[in-house]
């Protein structure tokens, strides 16, 4: 079983990562709309409005009544789960779905996104200093496992969208159950996750934004063409790379 994974792996990794077509479509413009920034940006907004009344006491409420209902009980469900949309943003098209974008191009993609979600995070975390509702740390606003769960749903929506709905109904609903499992372990006030969520869509944005340019980065600092190949024999099944300056 091994060996046969191995063996698709391979073969998938056939298709050129920087061919003619890349090279033609590097002085693309950047896919930025500006309606684009309106839903993450109402999100984050409704994060934010837990600091004042009504919501600031909204969010006790809401905790003191999980408190109650769930008891001591906690699940780490979401620790793992938040990583799925991630997951099939490469997955979906091993199953057969017909991706957007190249594996190459993905990997800029989420590269960039995870750049800007891990920048926009910790300097709001830092600078806030949000207590969490359970009192372990001073970092509780904006969640990042809700930021990073929605980033991979939207690359998944952005990537899969057109081929069916239903890949991005599975992702964004994994990554909303993350958000409410964060609530529900006590971890993150629930507009905290409003505002993960926020960013998390926006980091994935920004991805696709700036795909053009960091794809022309990457030519740039290569300088060469790379063709990715499978190696097989009796034994073994290996990935060879040609570079062509």
């Amino acid at each position: 079983m091994h060996r046969l994974f191995t063996l698709v792996l391979a073969i998938l990794l056939t298709l050129p990562t920087m061919g003619s077509e890349a090279r033609d479509s590097i002085a693309a413009e950047s896919h930025f709309k500006a309606g684009e920034v309106v839903m993450p940006l109402t999100l984050i907004g409704a994060g934010t409005l837990g600091f004042v009344q009504p919501l600031k006491d909204a969010r006790y409420q809401v905790r003191d009544f999980l408190e109650e209902w769930r008891g001591d009980h906690r699940t780490a469900i979401d620790d793992h789960l938040q990583y799925v949309p991630l997951g099939a943003v490469y997955g979906l098209s091993l199953l057969g779905a017909d991706a957007k974008h190249s594996y190459v191009d993905r990997t800029l993609e989420l590269a960039t996104a995870y750049i800007a979600l891990g920048g926009i995070v910790n300097a709001i975390k830092y600078t806030v200093r949000e207590p969490r509702p359970d009192g372990s740390a001073h970092n509780s606003f904006p969640s990042g496992h809700t930021a990073t769960t929605f980033m991979g749903a939207e690359l998944v929506r952005i990537e899969y969208g057109d081929a069916s709905p239903w890949y991005s109904v599975g992702a964004y609903t994994a990554a909303i159950t993350v958000g409410v499992l964060r609530v529900y372990n006590n971890k993150h006030w629930f507009t905290d996750v409003f505002a993960g969520a926020g960013v998390g869509i926006l980091s994935a944005r920004i991805g696709y934004w700036l795909l053009p340019y960091t794809r022309k980065f990457m030519h740039n600092l290569t300088g060469c063409d790379a063709f990715v190949y499978p190696a097989v024999n009796d034994r073994s099944a290996a990935v060879g790379v040609s570079l062509r300056f």
